[in-house]
Order: C-alpha cells, then sequence, then structure tokens
C-alpha cells in the first residue's frame, strides 16, 4: 500500500496527479478526489501560506500514514501547496484509493479536516490590497473532532 506527501513550493497541476494517481492504483474499486482551492469572489485578491520546513513535511507524511493505517487503502496521496496563490488556484490535493468506496470517502474526509486545523501552514489572505491573518473557524476544529469518536 503506497502513501505519499508532498509540499509544492509552486502551481500543480490536479488533473495530471490524478491521472497518474489512478494509473498507479487501477485495482481499486474507487478513488476519491478532493481539490481544495481559492476562492473565486469575496473580493480575495490572493492567499498566501507560509510554513515551517522541519515540522510540515514530516507532520504531512505522519498523517498520511496514519490515514491509511486507519482505513483500509490501496494508495493515498497529498499533496499541499505554500506561497502565494490566485483565485481558482489549486491548494491541496488529497486522493484515496480503496477497494470500497466508503473507506476512500472516508479517508479522503478525515485527511482534510486534519489539513485544515492541526496543519503545520499559517494563512493569510489579500482583500482590497490589505493582507489578514486567517485561523481555523470553530467548525473546523468541530470537524476534526468528530472523528475522535468514529471508525
Amino acid at each position: 500500500m503506497a502513501c505519499e506527501a508532498s509540499l509544492a513550493e509552486s502551481a500543480f497541476d490536479p488533473s495530471a496527479e490524478i491521472t497518474r494517481f489512478t494509473a498507479a492504483h487501477a485495482l481499486a474499486g474507487g478513488i476519491v478526489s478532493f481539490i481544495g482551492q481559492v476562492r473565486v469572489g469575496e473580493g480575495v485578491e490572493a492567499l498566501e501560506l507560509r510554513h515551517y520546513a522541519p515540522l510540515t513535511l514530516p507532520g504531512m507524511v505522519a498523517l498520511a500514514e496514519a490515514t491509511v493505517t486507519r482505513w483500509a487503502l490501496d494508495g493515498l496521496s497529498i499533496i499541499h501547496r505554500s506561497g502565494v496563490m490566485l483565485p481558482g488556484e489549486p491548494i491541496v490535493l488529497v486522493l484515496a484509493a480503496a477497494r470500497h468506496r466508503r473507506d476512500a470517502f472516508a479517508a479522503a474526509d478525515y485527511a482534510m479536516d486534519h489539513l485544515k486545523s492541526e496543519s503545520w501552514f499559517w494563512k493569510r489572505e489579500k482583500i482590497a490590497g490589505i493582507w489578514r491573518w486567517i485561523e481555523p473557524r470553530a467548525q473546523d476544529y468541530a470537524d476534526l473532532a468528530r472523528w475522535d469518536r468514529s471508525v
């Protein structure tokens, strides 16, 4: 079972990554993909994610490993951007392959909830030429907490 995590310092092509992952997991009964992107609208001009290198990639790898031990997966891939991104650009891609769809859906959801609330990134957005820091919302923490009660 293959699991991978990578940190992208520049733009990546989600379609190419999905194609590569799907080809590598041809025996999977289901492949789930989640693409998080910079929102278009609401005045957002740019989004920036900063990180602390000694923690970021090791943390992402640990999350990937924890995810694959929790569900019966054929494969898992997490790609996360850092740096400045423009509206419409991808931020994160989570791919999960499993014999059965529910494991793939749950694994992708779990990984995203952890990335959203426990990640090793500092996020800020630019609106009307002014940068402001963004903190996780209460809902992000509630989404994360539900995994403590479920399998």
